[in-house]
Order: structure tokens, then sequence, then C-alpha cells
């Protein structure tokens, strides 16, 4: 009897999500040593994350650095192809900051019954979670600073 395979899931979403929301995880190769999580790294990666978004690729609700992980709450336009979008930030933060990450990411697309608070409310509460703060107010690796909700058109 053969062994069972992981079912790997497209990126797609179905042609009625609007600018769907994503909460995605992408790793760095070497996990458990802080890739990620130093000034000039942490610095760096914000600034290709607002680039991104300047130029409209996407838009953040929330990005959190972990020592060797990224979590994200962010939104698409519908035409655009999350999978390859993703991609290319990689190799662009891996080039301006000199990371490895991981070959593909974690993605899920909120569903109109699942809370964007509550995902961030998970996401902002990882670093309490690992102990590496008291408080997820307390930590520094996450754009933006204050708290953004997303538009009407983007939920």
């Amino acid at each position: 009897m053969p062994l069972p395979h992981r079912r790997w899931l497209h990126h797609t979403p179905p042609i009625w999500a609007k600018n769907p929301t994503y909460f995605i995880t992408i790793c760095c190769q070497d996990r458990g040593a802080n890739q990620l999580c130093t000034p000039e790294i942490s610095d760096q990666l914000g600034i290709t994350v607002r680039r991104y978004q300047e130029l409209q690729r996407w838009y953040v609700s929330l990005w959190l650095l972990m020592p060797d992980h990224v979590h994200a709450l962010l939104s698409v336009q519908h035409d655009d192809d999350l999978k390859g979008l993703v991609a290319d930030w990689k190799r662009f933060a891996a080039r301006e900051a000199d990371i490895c990450w991981h070959k593909g990411f974690f993605d899920h697309r909120l569903r109109s019954h699942e809370s964007l608070e509550e995902k961030a409310h998970y996401i902002r509460m990882n670093p309490v979670r690992q102990g590496l703060v008291a408080r997820p107010e307390d930590w520094p690796h996450v754009f933006p600073n204050s708290r953004v909700r997303l538009p009407a058109s983007a939920a």
C-alpha cells in the first residue's frame, strides 16, 4: 500500500473573492537561529515591505518578524498571483538583507466567517508565546507599528 502524499493546495483564490486577505508565514532556511530580528535586518525588511506597499503590490495590515520566520496579514488585488508576488519579495529581500529563505511559504485566505482581528491577535501574541517579550506591544519587529484596519474593499 503506497504512503499518503501531502496534498498541495494552489494559491489562486476563487473568482468571487475580491482583493482577498491572506495570513502568510515565510520561514528562513535555518530554523532556530535569529536571522531576522537584528536592528539592521529588521530595518531592511521593513523598507522592502513598505516599498512593495508603495508600489501597490500588496496592502499590509500586519507584518511581524520572528527570529526565523515572518507572519503577515496582507491583501492583494484579485488578479495578482500571490505565489509569484511572495517569491518576488523573497528574492528582493534575500538580495537586500542577505537572507536564505526556506522554499515556498504557508498561506491561508481569510474567509468571511474568520476575523481579521482574531488572526492579528494570534500573530501579535507569537513573541509572547515564545517568551521573547511579556506583552505584545513590547515587540519591536512589527509593521505597521500602529493598529491599521484594512479598507472595506479589501476585507
